[in-house]
C-alpha cells in the first residue's frame, strides 16, 4: 500500500466521520443537554455503525474494481453526481429553528448504535465520499487489501471522533457551532462539490475511452 493510498483512506474515514450530518448534529445537541460524557457516549455508539457502513461501501468500491474499470468509473460517476447534489442542498441549505435532537437521556451509547446502524443516508454518503477520494488511485485496490482499508477508515474516524468528543463539552465552541452552524454547513457542501468534481474528472474519461 503506498503512502499516498493509506492517506487517502486515512483522510475517507476522518472526512466521513466529522462531516456535519445527523450524527454530528446529535452529537452537538446531547452534549450541550448532558455534557461531554454523554456526547462521548453516543459516538462509541455511532462509531459501530460507521465501521459496518465504510466497510460495506470499501467491499463494494473494491468489488467495482475488480469488476473492471467501467464499472468503478460508472460508480465514480455517480458518486460525483450524488456529492454534488448533496453539496448544492448544503449550499442552499436554511437556518432552522428545529433544535438538534439529543436521544435518550439514559443511554446515549445504545442510542447511539441504533442510529448508526439506521441512518438512511450512512451508505450511499460513505462510498460517494470514498469513490471520490479513491478514484485516482483506483488501479491500487485489490481484495487483499480490504481488510486494511477497513482499518484505515476506521482509525480515520476514531481521530475525528476524539475531536468531537475534545470540542463537544466546550461551552465556547458549542456556542461558536450554533452560532454559525449555517455557515458551516455551506461550506461542507462546497467541499462536497469540489470531491464530487474530482471523482468526475476521474470517472468520465474513463467512461469515454471505453465507449471510443
Amino acid at each position: 500500500m503506498t503512502p499516498s493510498l493509506l492517506m487517502a483512506v486515512l483522510a475517507s474515514g476522518f472526512i466521513y466521520g466529522i462531516t456535519p450530518g445527523p450524527g454530528v448534529l446529535a452529537v452537538f445537541g446531547i452534549g450541550a443537554a448532558r455534557g461531554r460524557r454523554a456526547g462521548a457516549g453516543f459516538l462509541c455508539g455511532h462509531l459501530l455503525g460507521d465501521v459496518v457502513w465504510c466497510s460495506t461501501a470499501l467491499i463494494a468500491i473494491v468489488g467495482a474494481r475488480e469488476i473492471g474499470s467501467t464499472a468503478f468509473d460508472v460508480l465514480g460517476v455517480l458518486s460525483g453526481l450524488y456529492l454534488f447534489w448533496l453539496g448544492l442542498r448544503a449550499i442552499r441549505a436554511k437556518r432552522s429553528n428545529a433544535q438538534a435532537p439529543q436521544g435518550p437521556a439514559r443511554q446515549p451509547f445504545w442510542h447511539g448504535i441504533l442510529f448508526g446502524l439506521t441512518n438512511p443516508k450512512a451508505y450511499p454518503v460513505a462510498v460517494a465520499t470514498f469513490t471520490a477520494l479513491l478514484s485516482s488511485r483506483a488501479e491500487l485496490l485489490h481484495w487483499s487489501m480490504l481488510p486494511w482499508l477497513i482499518v484505515l477508515s476506521f482509525v480515520g474516524g476514531l481521530i475525528a471522533y476524539a475531536i468531537l468528543i475534545g470540542i463537544v463539552g466546550a461551552r465556547q465552541v458549542r456556542t461558536l457551532y450554533q452560532r454559525h452552524e449555517l455557515l458551516i454547513t455551506r461550506l461542507c457542501g462546497v467541499m462536497f462539490i469540489g470531491f464530487a468534481i474530482n471523482a468526475l474528472a476521474h470517472a468520465l474519461p474513463g467512461l469515454v475511452t471505453n465507449k471510443a
